[in-house]
C-alpha cells in the first residue's frame, strides 16, 4: 500500500514556443505545430531545464503530476502496478509515449517506496531511451536511480526521475524531435490520470472526487495530438487517443471544486483504463 493523490492544480497557462522539422518523419519535412497552453501548475523547474538547455519551450512536468497526487490517500500497488516489457517496441511514437508511462511508473514506486521494483524500471528507462537516441544521458540516472533506491533516497528518486524527463525533452530539441518530448508527457500524465481514477473509485469519497475535474489538461493534451504531423495523427492509436480524450473532455468540464458522483468516477476510471491500454497495447509484451 502507498500514499499518494491526485491534482489539484490552478487554472493558468503559458504558450508552448511552435518548433519544426520534426525527426519522427523526416528532418526536411516541415510542420507547424499548433500553441497549446499547458495549465501553470504542471509547468516543471524552469532553472533545471535552462542547465539542460531546455529553455525555448516546455511541457508538462510529469513530476508536477505526481507531486500533487496528494489527497488521495493508501493506493494498493499490487493492484495499480503494471508490467514492464524486457524490449522497446519499434515505432518511435510510442516509445515516447511508453516512456511517459515508465517515468509515470517510476514516480508510483517511489511513492510506495518499493525498492525491490526500481532496477527493472531502471534498465526499461535505459532501453526506451536508447531507442529514442537518448541513451548516453539517461544512462547516469538509471545507475542512479538503483543507488538511491538502495539508500532508501526517496526524494533524491524523485529527483532522478524528474532530471530523465528533462534530458530526453533536451535530447529531442537537439535533434529537432520537439513532438516526442510532447508525447512523453501525455504518457506520464496517462498513467497518473489511471492511477488517480481508480484510487478513488476503490475509496470513494465526494472530497476525493472533487480532485478529477481538469478539463483544461485533458484540453491541453488534444492541441498537443491536434498538432502533430498529418501522417502521425492518422496512426490508428493517435486516433483512439484523440477520440478518447474527447470523450472525457466533456466528463471533466465542471465548475472547479465539484464533487462527482460514484458512477461518474467509474465512468472516468474506465475511460482512463481505456485510454491507458491504447498506449499499452502497443508495446512490446
Amino acid at each position: 500500500m502507498c500514499s499518494t493523490s491526485f491534482f489539484r492544480l490552478p487554472c493558468a497557462a503559458m504558450v508552448i514556443a511552435a518548433l519544426s522539422l520534426p525527426g519522427i518523419l523526416c528532418a526536411q519535412e516541415k510542420q507547424e505545430t499548433k500553441t497549446a497552453k499547458i495549465p501553470e501548475s504542471l509547468i516543471g523547474d524552469e532553472h533545471l531545464r535552462e542547465e539542460f538547455g531546455v529553455n525555448e519551450f516546455t511541457t508538462p512536468s510529469i513530476r508536477k503530476v505526481f507531486d500533487q497526487l496528494d489527497a488521495l490517500g493508501t493506493l494498493p500497488y499490487d493492484k495499480l502496478k503494471r508490467p514492464i516489457s524486457e524490449k522497446a517496441p519499434a515505432d518511435r511514437v510510442v516509445i515516447a509515449l511508453g516512456l511517459g508511462m515508465l517515468i509515470g511508473d517510476g514516480f508510483l514506486i517511489v511513492q510506495c517506496e518499493k525498492v525491490e521494483e526500481m532496477e527493472g524500471l531502471g534498465r526499461a528507462l535505459l532501453r526506451y531511451a536508447k531507442a529514442l537516441g537518448a541513451g548516453v544521458r539517461i544512462g547516469k540516472h538509471s545507475q542512479s536511480l538503483l543507488e538511491n533506491s538502495i539508500l532508501g533516497d526517496w526524494d533524491k528518486l524523485r529527483d532522478e526521475l524528474a532530471a530523465t524527463q528533462v534530458d530526453v525533452e533536451a535530447e529531442m530539441v537537439l535533434l529537432r524531435d520537439v513532438e516526442v518530448a510532447h508525447l512523453i508527457a501525455l504518457g506520464g500524465w496517462l498513467r497518473a490520470f489511471e492511477i488517480s481514477t481508480e484510487a478513488v473509485a476503490e475509496s470513494y469519497s465526494e472530497e476525493k472526487s472533487r480532485n478529477l475535474g481538469r478539463a483544461d489538461i485533458v484540453e491541453y493534451f488534444i492541441a498537443t495530438l491536434d498538432g502533430l504531423h498529418p501522417k502521425l495523427r492518422q496512426l490508428p492509436y493517435i486516433v483512439d487517443l484523440i477520440e478518447g480524450l474527447h470523450a472525457m473532455l466533456p466528463l471533466l468540464d465542471v465548475p472547479e471544486g465539484k464533487a462527482f458522483t460514484e458512477a461518474e468516477v467509474k465512468d472516468l476510471r474506465e475511460k482512463a483504463q481505456l485510454l491507458a491500454r491504447v498506449v499499452t497495447g502497443q508495446l512490446p509484451r
